[in-house]
Formats: structure tokens, sequence, C-alpha cells
């Protein structure tokens, strides 16, 4: 594959969904697997798209748990595998990445690391396989990066979880597509410096002067046609709610 690609496994916010996991993304090009974020569900959905053992790098947003949970899973299945325990692969997170998966299963930190090389995140821009990444602290309780991720000429940009924030707008500048989180419809008593509502999403969509919007994170109790309609007052261009199993980008199907 020539062309980068974006599957949507999981798009939930906050926790799984009927119809989606939590938040995970599979980002493809040249033969190269990136997996970015690994929510609750994350593995059993992402099987459907990739082989279990062909996932070449992992990047987490943040350490929530609806954001990275999965990894513990992920770590049993290559410790175990029938045929040995599989190579370590690199898993780029903020600062307690490797101490935050060994307490999901109580294993000690030492073993964590003989399946994932953790790489410590940075705002800056590193090369990820054939991906160019940039990475910067976004607007959220704990540290957390959003990113640009370009790949022959497409941009993508992804917000992760973010409150109002000026450097999703600069990650988000001119990109293709960028997948931002909607986790708040609009009413009284927000809370500041967390999530964003459809509305703020779209708005920074248009600052930015991105090509397409796409909704994640999207909570489940929240109706999906007021999300989207709540958006479109703020944003004139390409716009629609991510869903499961959504493939997206130059080289997607069709």
């Amino acid at each position: 594959m020539a062309s980068m690609q974006v599957t949507v496994i999981g798009c939930a916010g906050s926790f799984p969904g009927p119809d989606s996991p939590a938040s995970c993304y599979l980002l493809e090009a040249e033969g190269f697997r990136l997996v970015m974020d690994f929510g609750n569900g994350a593995l059993g959905v992402l099987q459907r798209f990739a082989e279990l053992y062909g996932i070449d790098a992992i990047c987490l947003s943040h350490l929530h748990a609806d954001h990275c949970v999965d990894l513990g899973s992920y770590w049993v299945a290559r410790q175990y595998a029938p045929d040995g325990p599989q190579p370590s692969i690199p898993v780029y997170g903020p600062r307690g990445t490797a101490e935050r998966v060994a307490g999901f299963g109580g294993e000690g930190t030492d073993a964590i690391l003989a399946r994932f090389s953790c790489c410590e995140l940075a705002p800056g821009t590193r090369e990820i396989g054939p991906f160019r990444i940039t990475a910067d602290h976004v607007n959220h309780p704990v540290e957390t990066f959003g990113f640009r991720v370009e790949h022959d000429g497409w941009r993508l940009a992804y917000s992760a979880d973010t409150g109002e924030s000026e450097a999703l707008v600069r990650l988000a500048e001119g990109a293709d597509l960028l997948m931002c989180e909607a986790s708040f419809l609009e009413g009284p008593d927000l809370r500041p410096d967390l999530h964003l509502t459809a509305r703020q999403a779209a708005e920074h969509a248009t600052r930015a002067g991105v090509g397409r919007l796409l909704l994640t994170h999207l909570v489940p109790w929240n109706e999906r046609d007021r999300t989207l309609a709540e958006a479109s007052a703020a944003y004139r261009g390409s716009l629609s709610l991510a869903t499961s199993g959504l493939v997206l980008g130059p080289g997607a199907p069709g």
C-alpha cells in the first residue's frame, strides 16, 4: 500500500458504545501498520482489519483508560502467543506509559518492556515508519498529545481529548482530514479545559482550514443527529460522524 489510509477501529467517547469500542485508529502505508490509541474493546475489532501480530508500532495520545486500556490485553496476546513471546514493538506515549500498562494486569514494568519498547513522547516531529508525525500538548487534565500525520502529501490531524486548544489549530492547519473529538453538546455548566462540544470542534476545523472534518470520541448517550447539527452550524466543509469500520484517506478502497 503506497498511499496512506486510516481505519476507525473505535470512536466511542469515555467508554465503549453498543456499536463501537473506545478510541482506536489504524493507520497504514507502505505495508506499515500504526495503531493510534488503544481504548476499551479495541483489540477485538482491530483483528477484523489487521493480523494480531501484524502491528508495527503503537502511539498513545494519553493514559486515560478509554485510550490505552486494551494495550494490557495486547501485551497478554504478545507475551503468551502459541509460538512463544512475540518480538518487542515500539510504543510511543506520555511519561509513565510502561507503568500504566503494568498496572492493568498486575505485571511488573520489566515484563511490559520485554514486549513493548516504550518511547516517551515530547512536542516535536519524528518519523514512525513511513509517517511523519508531529505531536503537541493539547488541553486535557492529564498530559495529552494531539497529532499531525503526514505521508506522501496527505495530511491527517487527530485531536485526541482536548478542550479548546490553539495547539490543535496549529496541528490541523491545512490538513486534508481532521479527526476531532466532539464529546459535549451545547448546554449550561460545561466544564472547561476537558473536552470540545461539536460546535467547538467545528470552529477549530474552520480556523485550521481543513478539507474534511470527522467528529470522533462520541459519547454513547449523546444524540448523533444533534452532534452533527451543532457542528454544521460552524463548519461548511465536508462533515461526518465517525463509525467503527470507516476507512478514509487516499489509499482507501474506492
